[in-house]
């Protein structure tokens, strides 16, 4: 019987590999630096050519970016699902901001119940962090960090998820969803009943992953997003009647 020679893999192909899952799992984050090639050799143990030759290869791949003097990075183009003309459609395309509440509705009931399952006691103390910055963000009104803060602490569930696809379809939405909370917050956020709701939301989404709660977790994510889009609908039927009311004044008596 003939047997196949075992062949061993390439040092950098090993490396290559390991990188690549950290970057897929969210260990590394697109725009992410690298620690310095002297470092990252002695971390993985290995020697600095074959390293070299790995982040090659990334590069080449378009998964890492070398800058001359300025270090390694993650792309900050991985994910990317939205161009520029999408999302250009979708600002000057009121009505399409019900269709993304949809599909948030979707992919965030999922994320909440997925963080409540697998959620380390890591993810949980970053899930709380960024619920706390956004909480000094929403004491302060600085709304557009709030607008940041509130993306980070939806990413901080889907990270805790422990599933690859759903952190990265989370993170090509990143853009989108920071232009949707921002135009929410432009449009809803002056009501201080409204913002002071929305923020206990967050809160209850964080309390039942913390907890451990799938259901509870799925449903407070729904219950949020379907408080946005009620007082979004409420706030457009409102426009509506301040425009109506305008072009009434604007009319010359006979």
């Amino acid at each position: 019987m003939a047997y196949q020679r075992v062949k061993q893999p390439k040092i950098s192909d090993v490396i290559m590999g390991q990188l690549e899952e950290m970057v897929l799992e969210g260990t590394l984050k697109p725009g992410q630096r690298l620690p310095p090639e002297r470092e990252l050799a002695k971390q993985f143990e290995v020697s600095r050519p074959s390293l070299r030759e790995a982040v090659q290869k990334l590069a080449a791949k378009g998964i890492l970016v070398s800058r001359q003097g300025g270090g390694t990075f993650v792309s900050e183009g991985l994910g990317d699902a939205f161009s520029d003309p999408l999302l250009e459609l979708f600002k000057t395309h009121p009505e399409a901001q019900y269709d993304l509440l949809e599909f948030r509705h979707a992919l965030e009931g999922v994320s909440a119940y997925y963080a409540a399952l697998r959620s380390t006691p890591a993810d949980k103390e970053n899930i709380k962090a960024c619920y706390k910055l956004l909480q000094e963000h929403h004491d302060n009104k600085a709304f557009d960090k709030e607008v940041y803060a509130d993306v980070d602490f939806h990413l901080a569930i889907a990270e805790s998820t422990h599933n690859m696809v759903l952190l990265h379809m989370m993170r090509a939405l990143f853009s989108l969803l920071r232009q949707h909370i921002w135009e929410n917050l432009q449009d809803i956020y002056p009501k201080s009943d409204i913002r002071g709701k929305i923020h206990e939301q967050h809160s209850v989404l964080m309390e039942a992953i913390l907890d451990g709660d799938p259901e509870r977790a799925r449903k407070a994510a729904h219950d949020h997003l379907a408080y946005v889009e009620d007082a979004l609908l409420e706030q457009g039927k409102e426009n509506t009647r301040l425009k109506r009311a305008l072009r009434r004044a604007d009319v010359t008596p006979l």
